[in-house]
């Protein structure tokens, strides 16, 4: 039987380095996106707390004007930092979003190369079958044909 050859092997293998390579870039941009969300949420845990302690500040019997402005400007900077990290955030988003139609469409042409590498191996199958059968066809018209030569 004769071994199955896929003229267009190369560009499968293309195909299938490129999806990898992709793969890790989504990974690793996804790994970025996660760490950004965690600093994102470490600063709105830090404005709650620099609410609660204002909350504490406003309560206490005597009034320390000094560390109520003080802890009225950590929140202030909070809602700062927090508004910039959200806009880093949105990019990072973007970002993810880019490399993931990538590794859609990378994933979508390597499914391709592989179906027409089945459809190339399924002809292969039928024409060995075809040839197979030609083959006992004529095997068959040989010991026919000697058979007949022997009984005249």
């Amino acid at each position: 039987m004769a071994r199955f050859v896929y003229r267009m092997q190369s560009v499968l293998n293309i195909k299938q380095k490129t999806e990898g390579q992709i793969k890790m870039e989504f990974a690793a941009a996804q790994a970025e996106l996660n760490r950004q969300y965690d600093i994102l949420d470490e600063y709105i845990r830090r404005k709650e707390n620099y609410l609660i302690e204002a909350e504490e500040l406003r309560n206490k019997e005597t009034l320390p004007l000094q560390d109520i402005l003080d802890n009225q400007y950590a929140t202030a900077q909070m809602d700062v930092m927090i508004a910039s990290q959200y806009k880093i955030v949105q990019q990072h988003e973007a970002e993810v979003e880019k490399v993931r139609v990538r590794l859609t469409r990378a994933i979508q042409e390597r499914k391709m190369q592989e179906t027409l590498r089945e459809r190339a191996y399924a002809e292969f199958l039928e024409e060995e079958k075809q040839e197979e059968a030609k083959e006992n066809d004529q095997r068959t018209s040989f010991t026919y044909g000697q058979r007949q030569q022997e009984n005249n």
